[in-house]
């Protein structure tokens, strides 16, 4: 598994632990070519991360999530092509390659309340971030 870290800001530390410097990459059968990767958008708000994977031309019933131990999965198996024996590709550039990316997921995650959507060739989840106790603080009086 390789890592990869983003730094959006000098103040990165507190993205520490927060998705393991926000995810670590799974590379497919341990190839490493990007172009099988889907690029990823990673966004943060005060209450949530909202990840983007750009995979157009697909159906959203062909993509897999699933969470395991603190490990996000987004896979894509390619569906077995028809052949048209009558057709005749003259030039073909198209490509849907299966994948599978690997996120690590911080205990500060709602894993409870992700969503996945997917429109317009973005396949786009929220992470939403737990809520954070807060501190109470208790009088002792003095007698």
């Amino acid at each position: 598994m390789t890592h990869l870290k983003f730094s959006t800001r000098p103040d990165a530390k507190i993205f520490d632990n927060l998705l393991d410097e926000l995810f670590n990459v799974n590379w497919n059968n341990g190839a490493k070519e990007n172009a099988a990767q889907p690029p990823v958008n990673i966004a943060e708000t005060k209450d949530a991360y909202h990840l983007e994977l750009n995979v157009p031309g697909r159906n959203k019933e062909d993509f897999k999530v699933n969470i395991e131990n603190n490990l996000m999965t987004i896979s894509y198996e390619k569906p077995e092509e028809k052949r048209d024996e009558e057709l005749k590709h003259i030039r073909r550039e198209f490509s849907f390659k299966s994948f599978s990316r690997t996120f690590s997921i911080d205990n500060k995650i709602n894993v409870e309340n992700i969503q996945a959507k997917y429109e317009n060739g973005l396949l786009k989840f929220l992470l939403p971030k737990k809520e954070e106790p807060k501190k109470e603080v208790k009088q002792i009086p003095v007698q």
